[in-house]
């Protein structure tokens, strides 16, 4: 079986969830899985110097046009927050706790998480709104919440986080196809060609 495709997001990247909404279905084409790597992109911008999109001037405002309208082009519903950007601590750090005993769960729980930010402009921030949506799911709410304080926890997310530095992963989405990486959800028609014809 071919390596699963490394699917790098923050949660605080619209963008991110643009391309969360597309990948699986992408990969299920041709086979493939993927696996979900939520990082968070402000330790990147601290070796690249660099800063939340929206916050940089002329692209900021190209950025606010351009995400809606990608909504838009692929039938996805589209909500920005009212607090953007926003700090993806806690939702990355649920993720990782529930993957080491559910990944499947983790994967919905991601998906459901990114809805609720950009599908519906909620803030998922706080510990009670991350409860309440992995509730819904069917995880336990109280042992998630201990988890969200957790050492162990942190130190997990810390990790992750590490090695996406070290792996390079500077944005949201990045996407690693068999070693081959690429950034941006405008690049997911890129890597469904790639996976078509075994790359160029």
């Amino acid at each position: 079986m071919p390596d699963p495709i490394d699917f790098y997001f923050d949660f605080s990247s619209p963008y991110g969830y643009l391309a969360s909404r597309r990948i699986d279905g992408i990969a299920a084409k041709h086979g493939r899985s993927v696996t979900w790597r939520p990082h968070l992109i402000g330790a990147a911008f601290k070796t690249t110097g660099s800063q939340p999109l929206l916050n940089i001037p002329m692209k900021g405002d190209y950025a606010r046009i351009d995400m809606p309208r990608a909504a838009r082009l692929h039938g996805i519903p589209f909500v920005m927050p009212e607090k953007f950007p926003f700090l993806s601590v806690a939702a990355a750090r649920a993720f990782y706790w529930l993957s080491d005993s559910d990944p499947a769960k983790a994967h919905d729980l991601a998906a459901a998480l990114y809805n609720a930010a950009f599908g519906e402009g909620r803030d998922i921030t706080s510990a009670d709104i991350i409860v309440e949506i992995a509730a819904g799911l069917g995880v336990d709410g109280d042992a998630l919440r201990e988890a969200l304080g957790d050492p162990a926890v942190k130190a997990r997310l810390k990790a992750e986080v590490a090695a996406a530095v070290e792996r390079c992963i500077f944005g949201s989405p990045y996407i690693i196809v068999d070693g081959e990486p690429f950034w941006g959800n405008d690049k997911l028609e890129d890597v469904d060609r790639w996976l078509e014809t075994g790359g160029w």
